[in-house]
């Protein structure tokens, strides 16, 4: 089969990392966490006390960033120059911050070019929010993974708290919703699914059900071409 590109767009808390990661497993993928890179955009913008409604300067961070990916076990985690930064870039603060940097044009312009990059040549799962609609709009398959938001809101709290942070639920549900009108309505590359996506609402659905229904999606897309 041909190995192609696959993109997973969708909402905070949606289950967009943890389906992803299985499915590259699953479809022996590499994968690419573009959310990733916006958010250690954000981390390293914050150490350098650079503030995040600074396009000009967030944009200079983000063409210098050197960032990459490595499974750790059954966990992608991510490096910048060289330090693992999996866990600070998931703060609820850098969360934030990360979806303040995405909205600059600028940014998103500097760091188009080296997702193209990171995920030249097939064979990888790509997650985001405008994966299939800017970044990679040939992609073979396209996945809109979603969630209602009191459900996106119980996941990460869970998620927060299995890594030691404790983060109270109402606030959580108001960040989320906070984040998904601005990232919704946004004047560059606004989070919507690609006219030729799949929605998938993962509300009721279990992670591997999830996986396995999009595996077969994109085995079935790469057979026919």
């Amino acid at each position: 089969m041909k190995q192609v590109v696959v993109t997973i767009d969708g909402p905070a808390g949606a289950g967009k990392s943890s389906v992803a990661k299985n499915l590259a497993r699953r479809l022996g993928y590499r994968l690419l966490d573009t959310g990733a890179i916006y958010r250690a955009v954000a981390l390293v913008a914050k150490r350098a006390g650079t503030p995040w409604t600074d396009g000009a300067a967030c944009a200079r961070i983000a063409r210098e960033l050197d960032i990459s990916y490595d499974f750790v076990g059954d966990k992608n985690h991510v490096f910048v120059a060289g330090e693992d930064v999996s866990v600070a870039i998931r703060t609820p603060e850098v969360s934030q911050g990360a979806s303040q940097v995405s909205a600059h044009a600028e940014v998103r312009a500097a760091l188009l070019e080296l997702q193209r990059r990171l995920g030249a040549g097939g064979g990888v799962v790509v997650e985001g929010r405008d994966t299939g609609t800017v970044v990679f709009p040939s992609a073979e398959a396209k996945f809109f993974l979603t969630a209602n938001d009191e459900e996106r809101a119980r996941r990460r709290v869970a998620e927060l708290a299995a890594s030691g942070n404790q983060v109270d639920f109402e606030l959580t549900l108001r960040e989320i919703r906070e984040r998904d009108e601005r990232d919704s309505t946004r004047d560059v590359a606004p989070m919507v699914p690609a006219a030729d996506a799949v929605i998938v609402d993962s509300s009721t659905q279990t992670l591997d059900q999830v996986t396995e229904s999009l595996a077969a999606l994109v085995e079935e897309r790469s057979q026919a071409r």
